[in-house]
């Protein structure tokens, strides 16, 4: 029998002899290091930019532990135990998964709104089936801002690597009885599956990120190098100088591989690479291996299970709860917080189960019965949408406005042909040729079901054309600190294409302008959302020198009603809704929710806002507009006396939500005020300002 590689292992005292390898102190040094990575990546520690790669060294190591083990199992008996072998992975790697499952249960039930409770149930349900990789990657991706809001989101690399644990056995069982033909056919889908994450990651990077095939080079690395060892009998001593590239391989990667949408691709090469080699050379006497195995490192990485499965709730719970750390020193506080419950679960959970002695059995069906437990929990956390009786009357109101904002674009498309060729149009109203042109910027994404309900009572077709941050405005072009440089592109473009159609658009008699006209005006957002910016530019003419934003904007305003005219029978704008700037319905809501827990954030909303405080802000942005209407160029609507009392404006408006954020209407007030849209469709004469 060949030479064994000396690895750690998680054999119980039932295993066959063949799975019972030398333990390695190294390997736990490894684990210390990818863990650790990314904990401090995670908790925003300066300086781990790339801290995310410890999972891909965590793959390698997967990989070559359990490449190992099969490969000895294979080479002994000529066939693998399958049973025995789940038996050893649930025994290893189920109890303080579900453990961490629960517990993160229970305090999403006490934290979570509704619907993000309603979403902790899909990814309990993906995640006990280990295909959370897949729903993650069908959602945002990893590097977005609203992965903070998904407290299982970590478990997309436990589910790659349990897909690895059903396709390595079975494709060994498939080639078993042809040892060249399985070696060739490791070795191809190693090469196949690192020539396809390199490939597809520049145009489809949450893919590559996410899915398995795309990821198993990483793991097959690992499984390949534990083969070679078995084959040429290596003791892994190999030599200093590899081990310390290695090291440097693996740090570099952690400390410079930029977070983003180029990565995996072939930045993942450097940390799997560095993996490789100090597997391959543990076991050497030399500096690196005698740091990997201090007793600091051994500690971190014997709980580095535990660590993985806690660190991410305790991150994402106490954000949620906090609205963010105050400082550095808040996040250290939680990072040792994750490390005493990960120690907590190494000491009572992860060792006493894999130490009992029980028969494999029990094991199975102990697994058995918590999938079902946790399959149960999620499904019925999804079909009754999250439990919203949790929560008090004063909480409603705001949960109900967070969730109240997705309408129903099915009648949508985009032209292959004609004026409005590439340009997403969504009629609204009864089926016909349109009468009635919406055009506007994300407000009127959410005045929708407001305008398509009133198209409908008045019997008359309509056409919505919308563009968020886009102003519908000719001839200017916009740079703006939300959105991308082709996004703004594209917001030049397609004004331009909307300016030169209307001419070959037959039937359109009116159309109704919507947008922020105060962020436009004024460059900014307001309260909650100061820190956008916006600034607007003359296509042609370049900005003089200190003119006024709000300037260029009255300009364009003329000119554009000038040209609308040219075509339509009526203009018709739409006084931009007051905005109530300390509000967030999503922020308001997780506020009074959580009023009363220890540690929760002081409140930061305000439903109310004086009509004084709004002003100023005002008077530029709506100047052009009311000097157009009073003149009897445009139609004039104003939706305040709707929203605001002689005093105030509120998101709040008869108990309920108006507003989803401190700019935009719920659904729920879009139909309310579907009313001021009467005139727009209605036939004949238009209402007058």
């Amino acid at each position: 029998m060949r030479q064994a590689p000396a690895t750690t292992t998680d054999s119980s005292a039932q295993d066959p002899g063949y799975t019972s390898l030398p333990y390695r102190s190294d390997i736990d040094g490894l684990r210390a290091i990818a863990v650790l990575a990314v904990l401090f990546y995670h908790f925003g520690l300066p300086g781990f930019d790339g801290g995310f790669v410890g999972v891909d060294v965590f793959f390698v190591i997967s990989g070559f532990l359990i490449g190992g083990i099969l490969w000895r199992e294979y080479e002994s008996t000529g066939r693998i135990w399958l049973r025995h072998f789940y038996v050893r992975r649930f025994r290893r790697l189920a109890p303080a998964f579900f453990t961490m499952a629960m517990v993160t249960a229970l305090f999403s039930w006490a934290l979570l709104l509704p619907f993000e409770f309603r979403e902790f149930g899909k990814q309990l349900i993906s995640a006990t089936i280990y295909l959370s990789n897949v729903l993650f990657f069908r959602q945002a991706g990893y590097f977005d801002t609203a992965s903070e809001d998904k407290p299982l989101l970590h478990t997309w690399s436990l589910a790659v690597e349990e897909q690895f644990y059903v396709f390595l056995p079975l494709f060994i069982l498939l080639f078993s009885r042809n040892r060249r033909a399985l070696l060739v056919a490791l070795v191809g889908c190693w090469a196949a599956s690192l020539a396809a994450c390199i490939w597809f990651t520049p145009s489809h990077q949450t893919a590559t990120f996410y899915l398995f095939p795309f990821r198993a080079w990483e793991l097959l690395s690992g499984v390949l190098l534990a083969i070679w060892g078995c084959e040429t009998g290596r003791r892994w001593r190999g030599h200093a100088l590899l081990s310390g590239l290695g090291l440097a391989l693996v740090l570099g990667s952690l400390l410079f591989i930029p977070a983003g949408p180029h990565f995996p691709g072939l930045f993942a090469v450097f940390p799997v690479l560095g993996a490789v080699l100090l597997l391959a050379n543990g076991c050497g006497r030399n500096p690196v291996n005698r740091l990997l195995s201090t007793r600091e490192a051994v500690f971190f990485g014997k709980i580095s299970y535990s660590l993985y499965l806690w660190h991410w709730p305790v991150m994402t719970l106490s954000v949620y709860l906090r609205g963010g750390y105050a400082n550095l020193a808040e996040a250290v506080v939680w990072m040792a917080v994750s490390v005493g419950l990960a120690w907590l679960s190494w000491r009572f959970v992860e060792n006493p189960v894999r130490h009992l002695r029980v028969p494999g059995v029990a094991i199975l069906g102990g697994t058995a019965l918590a999938s079902a437990a946790m399959l149960g929990l999620g499904g019925w956390l999804y079909l009754k949408d999250g439990l919203p009786g949790r929560f008090g009357a004063e909480v409603r109101p705001h949960i109900a406005a967070s969730a109240d904002f997705l309408q129903d674009w099915s009648r949508c498309h985009t032209p292959a042909e004609g004026p409005l060729m590439g340009l997403e149009i969504c009629p609204i109203g009864p089926d016909g040729t349109p009468e009635v042109l919406v055009w506007g910027d994300s407000h009127v994404r959410a005045f929708k079901e407001g305008l398509d309900l009133a198209a409908h009572e008045a019997g008359t077709p309509g056409l919505i054309i919308w563009r968020a941050g886009c102003p519908p405005l000719f001839d200017v072009r916009k740079v703006e600190s939300a959105a991308t440089q082709a996004q703004d592109t594209a917001c030049t473009n397609a004004n331009l294409q909307i300016k030169q159609s209307f001419d070959r658009l037959d039937g359109l008699k009116k159309v109704l302008l919507i947008g922020r006209w105060t962020y436009y005006a004024n460059g900014t957002g307001i309260g909650l959302d100061a820190e956008n910016t916006i600034a607007v530019h003359p296509v042609e003419t370049p900005t003089h020198l200190g003119e006024p934003q709000a300037a260029i904007v009255a300009t364009a305003a003329e000119a554009t009603v000038n040209r609308l005219l040219d075509t339509f029978e009526e203009v018709i704008v739409l006084r931009q809704p007051p905005e109530i700037a300390q509000y967030d319905s999503r922020l308001a809501a997780r506020e009074a929710a959580h009023r009363g827990w220890p540690l929760a954030k002081a409140p930061v909303t305000q439903p109310d806002i004086p009509r004084a405080a709004l002003a100023q802000r005002i008077a530029p942005a709506e100047a052009p507009w009311r000097a157009l209407a009073e003149s009897g160029v445009v139609t004039w609507l104003d939706p305040w006396p709707r929203i605001c009392d002689d005093t105030a404006c509120h998101a709040l408006v008869d108990d309920a939500g108006y507003y989803f954020d401190n700019n935009h209407v719920t659904n729920s007030a879009a139909r309310a005020l579907r009313d001021l849209f009467a005139p727009v469709f209605a036939s004949g004469e238009g209402a007058g300002s």
